[in-house]
């Protein structure tokens, strides 16, 4: 189990990698940016997930894959997000 202040900052981490990339970051990304091993990293990434707010955020169906981190999507939706003409993102 993780402390209430790592799993914030993974929180904010992987919304600032949407919005500086447009995409999630994967677990072994995640594990260079904290220092850990990449199944402590999966393991940080789940309970980031299990702690953000009912609906915000959902991993892929059987994967350890994030598909969306409100309010973006790591999938193509019809739900385009453009910033300065800049179209990176999908919504969720």
């Amino acid at each position: 189990m993780f402390s209430q202040d790592l799993i914030q900052s993974a929180y904010t981490k992987i919304l600032e990698t949407f919005i500086n990339t447009g995409r999630a970051p994967h677990y072994s990304e995640m594990a260079s940016m904290f220092g850990l091993i990449p199944d402590r990293a999966r393991e940080l990434q789940r309970e980031t997930v299990a702690a953000s707010p009912v609906g915000g955020c959902w991993m892929s169906h059987d994967t350890d894959y994030i598909e969306s981190w409100a309010p973006f999507s790591n999938v193509p939706t019809h739900n385009l997000i453009s910033v300065d003409g800049v179209q990176k993102w999908y919504g969720q």
